[in-house]
């Protein structure tokens, strides 16, 4: 077989390359060779997941996964237990990652979790934070980071009602829930491509990392702001991976992050040019769920990912990796939400029909990139 251009339904999710289907591993081995093994394998099992995805059998598929997401679940399981002061170091915020871990650990997945705990001085002194890190298979070759920040903002309670206090459910417990709500809805799926990473089917493995010191605690300033991300990025481009590689680091892929998501009506837009042809996915997602009829209160297909506009790069903690080369695709409401960083950023603000949407385009997302 010579040399061929490999289309999917119609659309390319990245530029065509040229591939050798011929070409072997032993020949990966040379120097050169290495990147176009790489695109072999990536776009061989890409275009087999695809064709499952295409016309009839991607509704087929595609409502299959989306079933799975219950908004029921999402609002009362992972969702009500997030919405709590969690400052760094408080005892809400060690409340908030136990809640993780037992949400995780429940899953037949099989989640490798860690905390990644620092001291790191602060306006308010020194500071103990801690990320929260699940991979499904952590000797996977490649990750996909799903992120988010779990802790809140300091913001002083109401004088009148010292017991409203800041929560911030857009600001981020509601993406917190997401994502524990994609794994949930996709575990057996992510439990079978486990199995797949070890006989080495596929490369590429599913990375939840949940940020600790997202906010700043007085101005906003490269100091005081971003704690956990800048630690872990940090950490992460010194750690040689696979093990023993002298050309890459566990920043290897692509980093997918959560923020501001809860209100009604929002907009995304793609921030970065590099990673348009994953933004285009969600477009696409978006409009193909639509016409299937898998999404509610949802008044025409395309409502929330908006293509050719640009709304400008936003400081959040997506930054170091960025700094490190790391490929972002940056999923934040803009503009942003009215009641950011007030008191009133609450519960009763969350439209739950939106939230379950962007699970199910996320979902659609994840099955996509990972080829479940």
């Amino acid at each position: 077989m010579g040399m061929q251009k490999i289309y999917i339904c119609g659309t390319l999710p990245f530029p065509a390359l040229q591939v050798n289907p011929t070409m072997t591993t032993s020949a990966a081995e040379k120097p050169g060779n290495v990147k176009k093994v790489h695109y072999y394998y990536y776009y061989y099992y890409y275009f087999s997941f695809s064709q499952a995805l295409c016309g009839a059998g991607w509704s087929l598929t595609v409502k299959r996964l989306v079933s799975q997401v219950n908004r029921e679940r999402l609002w009362y399981s992972h969702l009500r237990p997030i919405l709590t002061e969690r400052q760094p170091g408080s005892r809400g915020s060690q409340a908030v990652r136990k809640h993780i871990f037992s949400k995780l650990d429940s899953l037949s997945a099989g989640w490798s979790v860690e905390v990644d705990s620092f001291i790191s001085e602060t306006p308010h002194g020194p500071v103990s934070f801690s990320n929260v890190l699940a991979v499904l298979d952590p000797m996977a070759p490649r990750r996909l980071l799903l992120a988010c920040h779990y802790d809140s903002k300091f913001i002083p309670s109401d004088p009148s009602d010292p017991q409203k206090v800041f929560v911030g459910a857009s600001d981020s417990a509601v993406p917190c829930a997401m994502m524990l709500e994609l794994v949930t809805a996709l575990d057996p799926h992510l439990k079978k491509h486990k199995q797949l990473v070890r006989q080495s089917v596929s490369r590429v493995t599913l990375q939840l990392v949940f940020f600790d010191g997202g906010e700043a605690f007085e101005q906003w300033s490269q100091t005081d702001s971003l704690y956990g991300s800048r630690h872990l990025a940090d950490s992460m481009s010194r750690i040689p991976h696979p093990p023993g590689s002298e050309q890459s680091t566990l920043l290897n892929d692509l980093l997918v992050l959560l923020d501001l998501i809860g209100a009604p009506d929002p907009m995304f837009v793609n921030h970065f040019e590099n990673t348009a042809r994953w933004f285009d996915r969600l477009v696409a997602a978006e409009k193909r769920l639509h016409n299937l009829g898998l999404l509610s209160s949802h008044p025409k297909e395309q409502t929330y990912f908006m293509k050719d506009i640009n709304m400008g790069p936003v400081e959040d903690d997506h930054i170091p990796f960025l700094q490190r080369g790391v490929p972002v695709l940056h999923i934040i409401a803009t503009p942003f939400p009215s009641f950011l960083h007030t008191l009133d950023d609450t519960a009763d603000k969350v439209h739950s029909h939106t939230v379950e949407n962007l699970t199910k385009v996320l979902v659609v997302f994840l099955a996509e990139y990972l080829r479940l």
